[in-house]
């Protein structure tokens, strides 16, 4: 096989039964076309937060690469899934009645049934007995609440700006009642994603370029809103946020989690602010060991910035290691 062909990068996407009769999960897979043997080792699950879909923010494109096609480039075997009402999976029925209509939808609990039925199928098709797992955000209480009850199928966790007690609202809660979902408009996320960064830095930090590739790709995908620069989002995570995070209540215990766990955090995160991670990191008291790096000059989506690299570095530093060899 010449060298082209043994580096090129194949990707299908799936859409996967969920465990709710009508509900299908999209899944996109990113491999090398010569990645001809499977391990739990090289095997990679991506879930995203409580706002935007996985598929837009892991697959995105800058400067020519995404962190999926990094990933697949060192030899991995790569997955994300939109959780349902995200992205390209199906919208529960509740979006497409008015908002007011319904409660929040797409609460942890379901999105964690979400990701077990993906990890199901991927080590079913692979062969493989476990997974490494990557969560960002509300992603982080969705991977470590399906690690805790089946660490047996989970190889290392990553937690980029992990989610924990808050005394303050969340930045995504609009506050009054909520109904079944939020619309969120294209014209205020960029103001709402470079929140605490200085004004000098704002330019550098996320090239305006970057961004408009990002908003392109979120706000066309199968998650938009009834106007063009209108994205729907389910309000499951900010009835959670209410009624645990905000309320003193965890969803999920990080002393049972019993694999290697690295922390991603960033130096300007306001969604989920540095005393988040240092109060999972410090109850990571069952993990055969455990890793906290912060990035400076980086914001919540610090993997969508100039600085991306130093996660993909600390990453890849953390999944390929193999301590005590």
């Amino acid at each position: 096989m010449d060298k082209s062909a043994a580096t090129s990068i194949v990707a299908e996407e799936i859409m996967i039964a969920s465990d709710t009769l009508g509900i299908e999960l999209f899944v996109r897979n990113k491999r090398r076309a010569d990645l001809a043997t499977f391990t739990s080792e090289k095997t990679v699950l991506f879930v995203a937060g409580s706002t935007y879909p996985a598929s837009t923010s892991f697959d995105l494109a800058l400067a020519g690469v995404s962190w999926m096609d990094h990933l697949a480039g060192g030899g991995y075997d790569v997955y994300l899934v939109d959780i349902r009402g995200y992205g390209n999976s199906t919208r529960p029925p509740e979006m497409a009645m008015p908002a007011a209509d319904n409660a929040p939808i797409v609460r942890t609990e379901v999105a964690v049934r979400d990701i077990a039925t993906t990890v199901a199928f991927i080590r079913s098709r692979r062969g493989v007995g476990k997974l490494n797992l990557i969560g960002w955000s509300w992603g982080t209480t969705q991977m470590a609440s399906y690690t805790a009850d089946h660490n047996a199928a989970v190889n290392k966790l990553v937690l980029l700006a992990p989610q924990w007690t808050r005394e303050t609202p969340s930045l995504a809660d609009p506050g009054g009642a909520i109904g079944a979902y939020r619309i969120v408009e294209r014209a205020a996320t960029k103001t709402r994603w470079l929140n605490g960064v200085p004004e000098g830095k704002k330019a550098e930090v996320l090239p305006e370029a970057w961004f408009e590739a990002w908003a392109d790709a979120t706000f066309a995908s199968g998650q938009s809103g009834p106007g063009p620069a209108q994205l729907m989002a389910p309000n499951g995570t900010i009835q959670d946020a209410r009624e645990y995070w905000a309320a003193g209540k965890p969803l999920y215990d990080p002393n049972r989690l019993t694999v290697p766990v690295l922390i991603v955090h960033a130096e300007w995160d306001r969604d989920c602010p540095l005393e988040m991670s240092r109060a999972v990191f410090e109850r990571l008291t069952s993990a055969p060991y455990r890793r906290w790096v912060e990035i400076g000059e980086g914001t919540h989506s610090v993997f969508l910035e100039k600085n991306r690299w130093q996660v993909f570095d600390a990453v890849d530093g953390f999944l390929g290691e193999q301590p005590g060899t």
